[in-house]
């Protein structure tokens, strides 16, 4: 679509990947790297639900906070960074009748199974990841 704007194709939808107006962007969508963010986001979300149903806990609707330590050295063609995204915290805070005890079992479970905070830990980024009863 231009020099920052990608319609990217999947199953039968269609997302707009694209950049600020400030970096140059349409900003008709996320940027590539607030995409990844977004995609960990959605993968805690959709694998703490199925967790949390496996294990018979009532966790209700989730909130999920996001904050990134991200070098931009790499994005912004400084130099090679190794690990752009130094640091993740997410605070996932649910409002249902889970028990602290609860909580805790669904966050073990999500952390064996989640494929986008495996794709963040093995690239070396930092990740801690909170559960909270609302």
């Amino acid at each position: 679509m231009s020099h920052s704007r990608i319609d990217v194709a999947i199953r039968d939808l269609t997302q707009t990947i694209d950049e600020p107006e400030v970096r140059g962007g349409t900003n008709l969508g996320p940027a590539p790297t607030e995409t990844a963010l977004g995609a960990l986001i959605g993968c805690t979300h959709v694998i703490g639900n199925k967790c949390a149903d496996k294990l018979g806990v009532d966790i209700g609707h989730l909130d999920i906070q996001l904050t990134c330590e991200f070098d931009r050295r790499g994005v912004t063609l400084q130099e090679e960074v190794d690990v752009p995204f130094v640091s993740i915290r997410q605070v996932v805070t649910c409002n249902g009748a889970a028990t602290d005890a609860d909580l805790q079992n669904v966050a073990a479970e999500v952390a064996k199974y989640c494929a986008l905070s495996k794709l963040f830990e093995q690239s070396g980024t930092e990740l801690e990841t909170i559960w909270q009863k609302a």
